[in-house]
């Protein structure tokens, strides 16, 4: 049982934070603000750029370490990778961005970031 949700959850957040890295490259201003700090208009767009390839790039490796590595790979991947969204809670606030933004979907995220690798683990096990 574990397994399939382990699995089916995993997809669905590597696809997630590969379609964000792609709504970064091709749509930055709305990323930006769904993001929780909007961009400046004349801002660097450099910035939205790396944040876009970043997000792409983990999506990717996340897809690629589950299907050619395996579950136990993805569960430390995982764990790893709820650096991430916790880091973003703190830029969030650090930079005008809202406590629901930085909380509800950041915090949201990275606590099912860690669901999901402990998911993977007992599946591995």
């Amino acid at each position: 049982m574990f397994t399939g949700i382990a699995f089916g959850l995993a997809v669905i957040l590597n696809l997630f934070i590969a379609f964000i890295g792609w709504r970064f490259l091709f749509q930055p201003m709305p990323a930006a603000a769904g993001y929780g700090v909007a961009a400046k208009a004349d801002g660097d767009p450099a910035y939205l750029t790396i944040k876009g390839m970043r997000d792409l790039t983990y999506g990717i490796l996340g897809l690629a370490l589950l299907f050619f590595v395996g579950m136990r790979a993805e569960a430390w991947y995982m764990l790893v990778v709820a650096i991430l969204p916790l880091g973003d809670v703190f830029i969030v606030l650090r930079n005008g961005g809202t406590k629901a933004v930085a909380f509800g979907i950041h915090f949201a995220t990275a606590v099912v970031v860690l669901l999901s690798s402990a998911l993977l683990f007992i599946a591995s096990a």
